[in-house]
């Protein structure tokens, strides 16, 4: 199982943001088989975790050949990669749900980080192997040189722009470097157990992004206007 997360590393920054592109673009599978597929093994993976499953397990719970699942994933580290990329892009499509809901710019920081950990830690498969295989997951959020990081790093700066355009927070605000600091305390709080937020209490994230992470919406009195 260890080369199908090294696969995952090697290729995290294209995988976030194939799936983000597919949360934009609505894409969708149109391979039944091959959905049907990927609904298998991720109801596997969620049940047995991903080491103790097997292409032959997958195949049996998609009511396929194994032959079929090999013609469609050539690898199970093919197979893990597609199915994370497709949980990935549920939390991308949750999330621009969740910060269309809000009024402000403010509203979205507040709920996009509340949005952010509930999604994920609420993921029977990611959530999952953070709690159950944090051996495997966990350590790929610090040791893929920061590729992950960088690339949702860029969505949020994106996202942060798009206010900006609007006219919602200042354009001199360093967007790239606010959105790199909202997202390390996202990750860390996956990443590392909390003893003083519960990360189970939304109302209790919502006060902390609200006291911590929208100040950052504001940018130093003597940043320079952006071009």
């Amino acid at each position: 199982m260890e080369s199908a997360l090294s696969a995952l590393l090697a290729d995290a920054e294209s995988l976030l943001e194939r799936a983000y592109a597919d949360a934009v673009e609505r894409a969708d599978d149109l391979d039944e088989t091959r959905a049907r597929i990927l609904d298998a093994a991720y109801e596997q993976f969620c049940r047995m975790g991903i080491r103790r499953s097997t292409m032959e397990d997958v195949a049996r719970r998609a009511k396929v050949s194994r032959i079929t699942v090999y013609r469609r994933f050539a690898t199970k580290d093919a197979l893990v990669v597609h199915v994370v990329r497709r949980e990935f892009r549920r939390y991308f499509d949750r999330f621009l749900v969740d910060i269309e809901q809000a009024g402000t710019a403010a509203d979205r920081v507040v709920l996009g980080f509340v949005s952010s950990l509930r999604a994920i830690r609420d993921s029977p498969l990611i959530g999952g192997l953070i709690a159950a295989e944090p051996d495997l997951l966990v350590p790929s959020m610090i040791t893929d040189g920061g590729r992950a990081l960088a690339t949702v790093r860029r969505f949020v700066a994106g996202q942060l722009r798009r206010e900006q355009r609007a006219g919602q927070v200042s354009g001199r605000l360093d967007t790239d470097l606010v959105a790199e600091l909202m997202v390390r305390i996202s990750a860390s709080f996956l990443a590392i157990p909390s003893h003083v937020v519960d990360l189970d209490d939304d109302g209790r994230l919502a006060a902390v992004a609200r006291q911590f992470l929208v100040p950052m919406l504001e940018p130093a009195p003597d940043a320079p206007q952006k071009p």
